[in-house]
């Protein structure tokens, strides 16, 4: 059996779990979600607690289980908490700035680049080189980082772009670098 799918789910307090047929709802103090699941899995909530369960142990049943799992957990960890990711700008005069709701970033083209975030995201710019993004539907807060890191990704020579907080790129030797003698 998947070990994530067994896994229950508990709910916090403050988020109320609707579940009719095959779509589940929840409400919390962040906001409100809905997803429908695939007939064959059921959700089923008891004692404060959501359980996801299968019908058989057949391929297609497996690969919903964890995954119609993770989904409703995710909605229940966005409504109450939220979700963040965090970008960082590296290279020179590039940077970022908000404008009303619009994301301006200054990155080496030669006008400046305009992200307006979808209705439940908000983008916030604590410094020039930082962009952090909220919301409470994990997908969507995913989807507009990486909008925002595709503007111009991070290149492997000197490592110039716009990266996600943390992440690790593996540098390349230039050209002058290879140790060739003529």
């Amino acid at each position: 059996m998947s070990r994530i799918g067994r896994k229950p789910i508990e709910i916090p307090a403050g988020v109320e779990v609707t579940i009719e047929d095959n779509l589940v709802r929840v409400k919390g103090p962040k906001g409100e979600l809905a997803r429908s699941v695939p007939r064959a899995i059921t959700v089923r909530q008891e004692e404060g607690r959501l359980l996801v369960e299968r019908p058989s142990d057949a391929r297609e049943h497996r690969a919903l289980h964890g995954l119609v799992r993770t989904l409703v957990k995710n909605m229940v960890e966005g409504v109450s908490r939220g979700f963040t990711r965090s970008l960082e700008l590296s290279g020179v005069g590039y940077r970022a700035a908000k404008q009303g709701e619009k994301l301006v970033l200054t990155v080496g083209y030669s006008r400046p680049v305009e992200i307006v975030p979808e209705p439940g995201l908000e983008i916030e710019v604590p410094a020039p080189n930082r962009v952090v993004v909220h919301g409470i539907d994990k997908e969507a807060v995913g989807n507009l980082a990486a909008r925002i890191r595709g503007v111009r990704p991070p290149e492997p020579y000197k490592g110039k772009g716009i990266r996600y907080e943390g992440e690790r790129l593996r540098h390349k030797v230039g050209k002058a670098g290879t140790g060739k003698k003529k």
